[in-house]
């Protein structure tokens, strides 16, 4: 048996086995391979090469793996034989274009899931809260708060859907339900024309009585009470509502107060103590609302909710680590879900940049309907599908374009008492305060200093360098005949504060 020579033609040397004069072709047989300098093999009859053909048509295996073989176009391996060599086909990398696009859709904030999960205990003391309100027919007052992307809106949308489902259940009139997001309000008095249009949708009003005044008169009448059906006001963004004398907000929730109102107020905000610095005649009539705070998610919780969205889908995009990175660094700073997905979302498209290459390679392969003698076959590595997916460099890079900002920089390059003052403020203003006065944090400040056994500055070092991050654009510092009587408010996002410094010692006195 000849043997094949595939590098650079070697001298024939006397006695030397016969020899292939140049380089074969990938894809040719050692058979046919011959030159005019080595010695021509013997004739065979065309009986004989027939013969030959057939049975190396009907028992030839397949190719040694280390046999060089002929490159095809995709289009023509589709239709090969059995014992074709395997070759990459156009569809498994649209089948993984369409995967990828198929996981940035479940990750969208728009795509709303079958079930919130994380928020049962929520959920339930909404539902049980509006239930008593239809049983015994008797207004409330709900103020449901927390951090952004907290899953407020959407779980109150569930439990509207449970509130009317079980009221047909049990056979309740169901709620007419009224739907306003407050960012869509030309002026804040216009949510109540439409409360008044939701409870009575035909009738005129005069033009001398406003709809606030024509619902205090409604809900001020017993002879009404009969024949009006309970209304579920659902007020979204409800900080929008505040005006200069809070009498929208107040006049808002005072209308669950009447004697014979029907409605159901659930107003929805990020601000935890809206309800102490806006609404103080409440508290002093007693009629304060209940008040149900949403707490940032943890990183078992966001692991949860990513694997219930991308549970449904038959195939994996994400590393297990990648993912886990994503939930520990987001539930450090803001605990924000859709924080969590936007990211997640980022990081494919750095996988999908990086997959493009291959797929524009293979582009330009397939346009050839024939076969180039200078190609042979790829070899195939059965685990690359499994390589091809979200790794912890796409979703380190997709973090870090998400909180490297220049506000991070700047207060990761601020020097130590400066970025402690900063703590001091955020442990201030979680209390629920909007600002504050450089005495009280003065007050902050020298706990955390205690705490991490550094020694403090004193008051006039302090408001020198609340000034400093005034310049800064971190502080808003106001005017005072005292240093310690100046006004401090926080002008940057506390997450922004809670990211840069979790590397820094001082996340944990937060």
């Amino acid at each position: 048996m000849p043997t094949i020579a595939l590098n650079d033609s070697l001298p024939l040397a006397a006695g030397d086995e016969l020899k292939c004069g140049t380089a074969v072709k990938p894809g040719r047989s050692a058979e046919t391979c011959f030159t005019g300098d080595a010695t021509p093999r013997k004739r065979k009859m065309r009986s004989d090469s027939a013969a030959e053909d057939n049975q190396i048509t009907t028992t030839t295996p397949p190719p040694k793996p280390c046999t060089p073989t002929k490159w095809k176009s995709p289009r023509r391996c589709v239709d090969d034989s059995p014992i074709s060599p395997p070759f990459f086909e156009l569809s498994e990398i649209c089948i993984d274009t369409e995967q990828l696009r198929a996981v940035k859709e479940a990750l969208h904030v728009s795509s709303v899931p079958s079930m919130v999960v994380c928020r049962e205990d929520e959920q339930k003391r909404v539902l049980e809260f509006c239930k008593q309100c239809i049983e015994q027919e008797k207004a409330g007052s709900l103020y449901v708060c927390g951090c952004p992307g907290t899953g407020k809106s959407l779980s109150i949308e569930r439990v509207k859907e449970s509130l009317l489902d079980w009221a047909k259940e049990v056979g309740y009139q169901p709620p007419d339900v009224l739907d306003v997001n407050c960012t869509s309000l030309t002026n804040a008095p216009e949510i109540f024309s439409k409360i008044l249009g939701k409870n009575l949708p035909q009738k005129k009003t005069k033009s001398a009585t406003s709809p606030l005044q024509h619902l205090q008169s409604l809900y001020s009448q017993n002879q009404q009470s009969t024949s009006m059906k309970m209304t579920l006001i659902i007020a979204d963004e409800l900080d929008y509502l505040i005006t200069k004398d809070q009498a929208v907000l107040h006049d808002l929730f005072m209308l669950t107060t009447f004697p014979f109102s029907r409605c159901i107020l659930i107003g929805i905000a990020n601000a935890i103590d809206l309800a102490d610095r806006f609404l103080p005649r409440l508290l002093s009539l007693n009629c304060k609302p209940v008040v149900l705070t949403f707490r940032a998610y943890t990183k078992d919780q966001i692991m949860v909710i990513l694997r219930q969205r991308l549970t449904a889908l038959p195939y994996n995009v994400f590393q297990p680590q990648a993912l886990e990175l994503c939930a520990r660094k987001v539930a450090a700073a803001s605990g924000d879900m859709r924080k969590v997905l936007c990211i997640c979302r980022s990081a494919i498209e750095m996988l999908e940049a990086e997959l493009m290459p291959s797929k524009y390679n293979l582009d330009l392969l397939s346009t050839d309907n024939g076969y180039s003698d200078d190609w042979t076959t790829p070899a195939i590595d059965p685990i690359k599908q499994e390589i091809d997916v979200v790794r912890i460099d796409h979703m380190a890079v997709a973090l870090s374009k998400t909180y490297r900002s220049p506000i991070v920089e700047t207060i990761q390059s601020l020097p130590q008492h400066q970025q402690i003052v900063l703590c001091s403020a955020v442990k201030l203003f979680r209390r629920g305060k909007k600002d504050t006065t450089v005495g009280e944090l003065s007050k902050s400040y020298l706990d955390i200093c205690k705490l991490t056994v550094i020694p403090p500055v004193g008051i006039m070092d302090l408001s020198s360098m609340c000034r400093v991050l005034g310049d800064q654009g971190l502080f808003k510092v106001g005017q005072a005949r005292e240093d310690k009587l100046r006004r401090v408010t926080l002008k940057v996002d506390e997450s922004d504060i809670a990211f840069a410094l979790q590397n820094s010692g001082l996340r944990e006195l937060e």
